[in-house]
């Protein structure tokens, strides 16, 4: 069932990814592996190891971040996110993908570009997202764009010139605001979902972290930082952060099954070498040393010219791929009993091998959550039903209808619950409103508008104004929900722009809307007598099977047939 596919694995030349790859071309048959990863080099060199290893798959490469855009991909290498802040029109752009419009961000996205070029059947998600989100270091960047205000105020309260202090102050605020956590994993979540629906991908399978190997807050590792570590607690944060996105994406229809599998420990090996130490890219070197006494002020760090390179350090070394190179101490404390312990990543490969096949490994982290959410219940089935009954039995009571407020969003179920209230006001039933032309529903409901005050004054004081039947008038009350336009109080009313907010958040009394009303009702009403005599079978989510208009269950009714806005699960 599984020959002849396309894989796209993400970080494909790290230690999962490569053996995912390995195990996926010599059992699975593929049509052809895209092996993804940020730097040029690893990509061909792992592409031409695998070559070697599989000479009848066929593999292709692609190096790149693909967390930016296409363009910032350039062929001699990808942009650095410090080189990308260093420009202040490049911190626009960040901003602009970050927070501006998603399909335009869609457009650009270097992600969604390989989606869409290589349409795979199945994504496996190597890159460690928690990591490279949660290291840009949110806290740095708080405390960096604070101090630059700071020195801001000082310099306008004693009168001196704060030009200087104010770019550095927009630098450091504009790096505090894209490089929020929450916001970049939801971004990322949303593109690479729509990616995979649009590409027709099968199955994404995440390989996730718990961002401490499996350790509590007590964890005694951190990257080089000091603990506890609000970097790893971030890690930590993100990580499930993005389980719960992963969890949603599984309940959307017309994605991908979804799955993750989550290394709860260090993950290590893929070398034993001596090597000259890296940090952060930079070699490491050994310096001659001094003796100063202590008392007053201590340099924490002092130019390099004051003491005498020796030559590069060198070590024997554990090389754990992304979790860095630990020295023999390092590792043999960090894998001890009851500390963080390691799995290796073919473990982890074989796991995500038989999630692929559809096994059931128990290790899925998205079916555990599944079997572990608690879901809609008889009793509160019963209880609704009461609910419904006393609400209508205060309505009659006082006179009033219960109909809609806003608050439960977005303004477009306001809009059709106000309108099916109207038509039900009015006709009642299906039938009585299938019996009559638009143009005459539309003056009709008009009419009713117009004479009832409290009707009209309701309305439009929860923000949904009434679009009168000719189009050329707006009845509306101190504010307006939609459209949602940030920092204006104006915009510019043309007939595009009246019918796509009229479709999201105005009570449109059109003939051409109430059209599509009669249009609705006559699939209702066609739908509940195609199901007579079916039993049980006859209650799904296409049919309204009652003749009088219930305009919440009308509403759910559009939700689940028009908008496919439903759950799976």
């Amino acid at each position: 069932m599984l020959k002849d596919e396309t894989y796209l694995i993400l970080g494909g030349a790290g230690m999962i990814g490569a053996e995912v790859v390995r195990l996926i071309a010599r059992q699975l048959a593929p049509r052809r592996i895209v092996v993804a990863a940020l730097y040029e080099r690893e990509v061909r060199d792992a592409v031409a190891t695998f070559e070697r290893e599989f000479p009848d798959v066929d593999f292709a490469g692609f190096w790149g971040d693909v967390f930016l855009r296409t363009e910032w991909n350039a062929p001699g290498g990808a942009a650095t996110r410090r080189d990308l802040l260093a420009s202040p029109e490049r911190r626009e752009d960040l901003y602009d993908d970050l927070f501006g419009e998603t399909g335009a961000a869609y457009e650009r996205s270097q992600l969604v570009r390989l989606i869409l070029e290589h349409r795979p059947d199945v994504v496996v998600d190597g890159i460690n997202t928690a990591t490279a989100i949660s290291y840009q270091d949110i806290y740095a960047a708080s405390v960096e764009a604070r101090t630059g205000m700071r020195e801001v105020e000082g310099r306008i309260r004693e009168g001196g010139d704060a030009g200087d202090a104010l770019e550095a102050a927009g630098r450091s605020l504009d790096a505090l605001l894209i490089s929020q956590s929450i916001p970049q994993l939801i971004r990322h979540a949303v593109l690479i979902h729509r990616a995979m629906s649009e590409a027709g991908t099968r199955l994404y399978l995440k390989v996730g972290t718990t961002g401490t190997g499996g350790m509590g807050l007590n964890v005694p590792y951190t990257h080089s930082e000091d603990k506890p570590s609000v970097k790893l607690m971030s890690k930590t944060a993100v990580a499930f952060a993005h389980t719960g996105l992963l969890f949603l994406m599984a309940r959307t229809l017309g994605g991908p099954v979804v799955k993750e599998v989550k290394p709860g420990a260090m993950v290590g090996y893929s070398d034993i070498t001596r090597r000259v130490v890296r940090e952060r890219g930079k070699q490491v070197d050994l310096f001659t040393t001094r003796t100063e006494p202590l008392g007053g002020a201590l340099a924490l760090r002092e130019s390099e010219h004051e003491f005498e390179r020796i030559g590069p350090l060198e070590m024997a070394v554990v090389d754990t791929g992304e979790n860095g190179i630990f020295t023999k101490g390092e590792f043999e404390a960090i894998t001890h009993l009851r500390q963080m312990e390691f799995i290796t990543p073919e473990e982890i490969a074989r796991q995500v091998i038989l999630e692929i096949r559809g096994s059931n490994t128990g290790y899925d982290v998205i079916a555990a959550v599944d079997s572990a959410v608690m879901n809609p219940t008889y009793r509160a089935g019963y209880l609704r039903n009461f609910a419904l009954e006393e609400v209508s039995r205060l309505e009659r009571e006082t006179g009033t209808a219960s109909v809609a407020l806003g608050q439960l969003g977005p303004p477009e179920l306001g809009k059709l619950l106000w309108e099916a209230h109207l038509l039900k006001m009015r006709y009642g039933t299906l039938s009585a409103v299938l019996e009559h032309e638009a143009e005459t529903i539309a003056a009709e409901l008009f009419a009713l508008v117009e004479s009832d005050a409290d009707l009209r004054q309701t309305i439009a004081s929860v923000g949904l104004p009434i679009l009168t039947p000719d189009g050329g008038s707006l009845i509306r009350g101190p504010y307006i929900r939609i459209p949602e336009i940030a920092g204006t109080n104006e915009v510019e009313a043309t007939p595009e722009h009246v019918d796509t907010w009229s479709a999201k958040g105005w009570v449109d009394l059109r003939p051409k809307n109430i059209e599509r009303w009669r249009s609705r009702f006559g699939r209702m009403r066609h739908d509940a007598s195609a199901v007579r005599g079916r039993g049980s079978s006859a209650v799904t989510r296409e049919a309204y099977l009652s003749e009088e208009i219930h305009i919440g269950a009308v509403a759910g009714w559009i939700f689940n047939n028009e908008e496919n806005a439903y759950r799976i699960k």
